[in-house]
């Protein structure tokens, strides 16, 4: 059976990834967004040389563009500092074990879609002299949206045989945090998003006002997501 391939800079975002997984605790809320984050760049390499995407060369730019915002978060995690606001909830709770692994693949979701996703855009438009607009940017974005919807799926059905275990009261409690995020309707604002700081970009005073109110809002749903309940059933 053919393996598909992945592209190298692609590949590389995934040894890392790779990588980060092998040096963390499973029971580790970063771990637990890694674990989803790594089956969507595997999948997202395997589509960027099967012909899904019409840009590959943007697709792939952009995905690595993407994952070091993350990686930002990890390294300075590592080096005692504090990272980009929207990514602290993760990365304050993540020893807590009354916070569900599925709470915090969500919350990683959360950060990386509604604020990084929007600046990784800006950025690798700028650097291929391209716009949001371009009807093969936005084309592929859509794109996109297809494979996270389906890891998601996979994601949350791997945790509902858990929920049925607990306690109605605990079971309702966790449900709604877990309904009041979407990754569609996460990737949905996040272009909103990309095109507010496109128009922005030359506004210095402008775009870092833009950029402290988004992190102020995305952090507050990511502490909202990382909510502790009760211990998931062993």
């Amino acid at each position: 059976m053919k393996t598909t391939q992945i592209p190298g800079p692609v590949e590389e975002v995934v040894r890392r990834m790779r990588a980060i997984k092998d040096e963390l605790d499973p029971r580790d809320g970063v771990a637990s967004f890694n674990n989803m984050y790594l089956r969507v760049t595997e999948l997202v390499g395997q589509q960027i040389t099967g012909g899904f995407f019409k840009d590959n060369d943007f697709v792939e730019r952009l995905d690595v563009i993407f994952a070091r915002l993350y990686f930002d978060a990890v390294d300075a995690a590592k080096l005692g500092k504090r990272p980009n606001p929207v990514w602290r909830p993760v990365f304050d709770a993540r020893s807590n074990r009354t916070v569900w692994p599925l709470q915090f693949a969500l919350a990683g979701m959360n950060a990386h879609i509604n604020h990084d996703l929007a600046v990784a855009v800006v950025e690798t438009c700028k650097e291929r002299g391209t716009t949001p607009d371009t009807k093969p940017v936005h084309d592929d974005y859509l794109r996109v949206n297809e494979l996270l919807a389906k890891i998601e799926a996979e994601v949350r059905a791997e945790y509902e045989p858990a929920l049925l275990k607990l306690a109605t009261k605990d079971a309702e409690t966790l449900e709604h945090i877990l309904s009041s995020f979407s990754i569609a309707r996460a990737r949905d604002t996040a272009w909103a998003t990309t095109q507010m700081l496109w128009a922005q970009r030359n506004n210095s005073v402008l775009l870092g006002m833009t950029k402290r109110t988004l992190e102020d809002t995305v952090a507050t749903a990511g502490r909202m997501l990382v909510t502790p309940v009760v211990p998931p059933p062993k």
